[in-house]
């Protein structure tokens, strides 16, 4: 076994341990990390959304960022660039937080969600595989979104600073921050502990590029297992973890924020999977590569902050009843906006069976 792999497996064990015991001291559960759902966190205790129940500034958004950064600049691999059609990344962002918000999860925490027993992960990960399988044809037709270009120091450390805001903004509370009193959003670990998690798993994730959706990608295209192997690792710790603590509980109904509508669990994940394969990047990814200079990352973030805002303002996301009617229309635009992306994008069209775009190496 590669010294890189080893890497990428310890990676995936340790970041399942910290999941495991965020829950255990307050996170909500089957939410130890969930990256679409931090981000939405903190879209709503800035105010770009009213759910009042899911409003905190989640430090471990915070902390996989700035881990990202030290990391980055540590190895001399912070490297500021962009430019890459950041329009498009944006509505990227905004799509993968529509279908994040329909399944109830990020990819990441669709993982943990089935560690923990949560069986409407097992439905939603085929739609998850099935999305990343959609975005290989386009990669095969030569898809992409241009290439990104070195960027001045001043937008290789927005995203860092930005991190700082927001965590002075938690230890000070202004008034202007909202902050959940009850659901989602008043469960959480203390801050401290959150940030360090938060800053162990971005330091990993810059050293390994662990991403859910490469890992699956580069099986598909390349039978690669070199990054898929740190899912599993991941996958298992947690497992194992949940059922030594007496908390796996398997099943569809009762499940902790979820829902059990499985068409729109497979589908909100197929629209994850398809927008990752697109924007080069899962949303840890897309956190991961903002802390290490990138703004197209950065600008893909953005997306998924706006996308939480829309989503809960105009009732699209999905609650433990079921997914409105808002969504499931928000969810068939999502899969012809990303069909229309990858066709405007992809240069031989769908016939052309050539070499992956450049978006893989976003990864």
């Amino acid at each position: 076994m590669s010294r890189e792999k080893l890497l990428v497996i310890v990676s995936g064990m340790i970041i399942g341990v910290l999941a495991v015991i965020l829950v255990h001291l307050g996170n909500p559960a089957n939410m130890g990390f969930c990256i679409a759902c931090f981000i939405r966190d903190i879209s709503g205790s800035l105010g770009l959304h009213g759910a009042e129940v899911v409003q905190y500034l989640r430090p471990e958004i915070m902390g996989l960022i700035l881990g990202s950064f030290a990391a980055a600049i540590l190895f001399r691999e912070f490297k500021p660039s962009g430019g890459s059609a950041p329009a498009t990344r944006f509505v990227l962002g905004i799509i993968m937080m529509v279908g994040a918000l329909v399944f109830l999860g990020c990819p990441l925490r669709m993982l943990l969600r089935l560690a923990g027993g949560d069986l409407n992960a097992l439905v939603a990960l085929p739609g998850y595989v099935a999305g990343i399988w959609v975005g290989t044809f386009f990669l095969k037709s030569r898809f992409t979104l241009g290439k990104s270009f070195p960027q001045g120091s001043s937008e290789g450390y927005t995203a860092p600073a930005a991190a700082v805001i927001l965590l002075v903004f938690l230890v000070m509370a202004p008034p202007f921050v909202l902050f959940s009193e009850n659901g989602p959003g008043s469960e959480y670990a203390f801050w401290g502990v959150a940030l360090g998690a938060g800053l162990l798993v971005g330091l990993l994730a810059q050293r390994s590029r662990i991403c859910t959706m490469g890992g699956i990608r580069d099986l598909i295209l390349f039978k690669d297992t070199h990054l898929f192997a740190g899912l599993v690792a991941l996958l298992l710790v947690v497992f194992v973890g949940k059922l030594a603590a007496g908390f796996f509980e398997p099943g569809f109904t009762g499940q902790p924020v979820a829902h059990t509508d499985g068409i729109w669990n497979f589908l909100g994940m197929l629209i994850v999977g398809w927008g990752a394969v697109l924007a080069g990047g899962c949303p840890l990814r897309q956190l991961i590569l903002s802390g290490e200079g990138s703004s197209d990352g950065l600008i893909t973030l953005l997306g998924l902050a706006a996308g939480a805002a829309i989503a809960h303002n105009f009732g699209l996301a999905a609650s433990p009843e079921g997914v409105s009617l808002y969504g499931q229309a928000a969810t068939g635009i999502s899969l012809l906006l990303l069909l229309i992306i990858g066709i405007l994008n992809s240069r031989s069209g769908l016939s052309n069976k050539t070499n992956a775009g450049s978006s893989v190496a976003g990864d």
